[in-house]
């Protein structure tokens, strides 16, 4: 029977639902290793808060792919997560293929460094659950990459990535309409960052998520939903489910974080404070 595409609000019913309770006997090895790739010379503090939130939102490992210049950075900023150097000082630049993870992490604070490109194709080619943000988004873009995203990926445009992507739109109703072509076209789900994301399935499925608020339109909140999809993926989420329930937790944190502080002072490391 064919599956009629719908909109939908995603709520806290939603949520609680998708939520995987814990099992008792679980170990560290059991929730999940995500492999996250980011951060540059200058850009490691993406690197952190992705990291960091993805192990707040509960990977039980999570591996750190960055340049040699942030070692130092990462190790002091969150301890718990484990640091692979890359071989450039300054960019990422190549993976050393593993089968110990179980999902990738990739774009924050990475950068366009010209030997960058080779990464981001590495990491299309892992065959591991995906979510793809920032500049590897558009260093896809610039590349003319986009049909080689895996089937399966996740990945987290706002409009003017998703625009140097697959093509300008005149209006959100039209950007809605095309992402759902392509999440279709390349079996993606399409995490249409901004005021009341939506979240683009495969079957053409639109979620409209009801959490967050102007406060969370702040630098690094980007990285920080990075971190938090690529943690249930690696947690074994399927792609639409970890893309609409990281959306929703995100914004939830950040609602709260607004409780407890004030919208204009909101940073994004207060978002990480409050996935608990």
């Amino acid at each position: 029977m064919a599956i009629t595409p719908n909109n939908f609000q995603y709520t806290s019913d939603h949520a609680k639902g998708d939520k995987k309770l814990r099992d008792k006997f679980a170990y560290k090895n059991s929730l999940g290793h995500l492999l996250f790739v980011g951060g540059s010379y200058g850009m490691m503090g993406a690197a952190v808060l992705a990291s960091k939130a993805a192990m707040r939102t509960g990977a039980g490992l999570v591996t750190a792919h960055i340049p040699k210049c942030g070692v130092d950075i990462i190790q002091i900023a969150v301890p718990e997560v484990i640091v692979q150097a890359d071989a450039d000082n300054h960019h990422c630049t190549e993976l050393t293929p593993s089968d110990k993870y179980s999902a990738i992490a990739i774009g924050c604070g990475i950068g366009k460094h010209p030997n960058t490109k080779k990464i981001v194709e590495q990491a299309m080619a892992c065959k591991l659950p995906l979510v793809i943000d920032a500049d590897a988004l558009n260093i896809i873009a610039e590349n003319n990459m986009h049909n080689d995203i895996p089937r399966g990926s996740v990945i987290t445009p706002h409009l003017g990535e998703f625009h140097r992507l697959f093509g300008k739109t005149r209006n959100t109703e039209e950007a809605i309409d095309k992402a759902k072509e392509q999440a279709q076209k390349l079996g993606i789900t399409i995490v249409m960052k901004g005021a009341n994301t939506r979240v683009v399935s495969p079957n053409g499925d639109v979620s409209i998520n009801t959490t967050g608020n102007c406060g969370m339109a702040t630098a690094g909140s980007g990285d920080v939903l990075t971190g938090i999809i690529g943690s249930l993926l690696a947690q074994g989420h399927e792609p639409a489910i970890a893309a609409r329930f990281g959306v929703w937790l995100h914004g939830k944190a950040g609602d709260t974080a607004a409780q407890n502080r004030s919208i204009e002072s909101i940073i994004a490391s207060d978002i990480i404070d409050e996935i608990r």
